[in-house]
């Protein structure tokens, strides 16, 4: 008897849940939307410049938090394409902790993801692609040097972890981990005087909508 009422419970369970499962299944297309808050933490990484007195690793660029939006399409339950976008940003550039100008970047990046959980309420994914960072508006001067300028473009690679966590049908928050690599040179009177690795690494949080 025990096993019957358990079955039956179990019965009555399925013949609830099956249908909404599949009526949330069904309701997800396969484009997603995610607005995140997303901080960005560079590796401020540079070569000495021993003509000037510069040690390595003083040429600096500031942390900093802004918005950014990523459009995503599932070509299969597992696998998705990402396209990361944000609006050109603007970082301050230090030399031995001085502030000695100011530059532009734009550093859309695309993914492609593998997501291990595609049904669960929790959905971890992993990615791995490309950064293409555009450098411009830079206005950077050393005094008793004159100006210094930065590469217009930088190609890298980009590696991320993250979650989407189902909060109702098609929506979701995310958590998201990135890995980008940005580089440049440094410039004066057209000769490279360092090479410059910002490196960031990139957290963010934020909101996605399945359709």
């Amino acid at each position: 008897m025990r096993f019957l009422r358990s079955s039956l419970v179990l019965g009555a369970l399925l013949t609830i849940t099956l249908p909404a499962a599949a009526q949330t299944k069904a309701a997800e297309g396969p484009w997603m939307i995610r607005l995140r808050a997303l901080s960005l933490t560079p590796a401020n990484q540079s070569d000495a410049i021993p003509s000037l007195g510069v040690a390595a690793d003083k040429i600096t660029i500031n942390s900093k938090i802004f918005p950014e939006v990523d459009i995503s399409y599932f070509f299969a339950p597992h696998f998705a394409a990402e396209l990361v976008l944000t609006y050109p940003q603007k970082q301050d550039v230090k030399l031995n902790g001085n502030k000695i100008g100011t530059f532009y970047h734009l550093p859309p990046s695309l993914l492609a993801q593998y997501h291990f959980l595609p049904a669960g309420v929790v959905r971890p994914y992993v990615g791995v692609g490309v950064n293409a960072t555009l450098i411009m508006k830079d206005k950077i001067a050393v005094p008793g040097v004159g100006a210094l300028t930065l590469d217009d473009f930088s190609l890298g690679v980009a590696g991320q972890v993250g979650a989407d966590v189902q909060v109702r049908p098609g929506q979701f928050i995310n958590f998201d981990v990135k890995k980008v690599t940005i580089g440049s040179d440094v410039k004066s009177a057209g000769t490279t005087v360092s090479k410059v690795k910002v490196d960031p690494w990139l957290l963010s949080v934020g909101y996605g909508f399945r359709f």
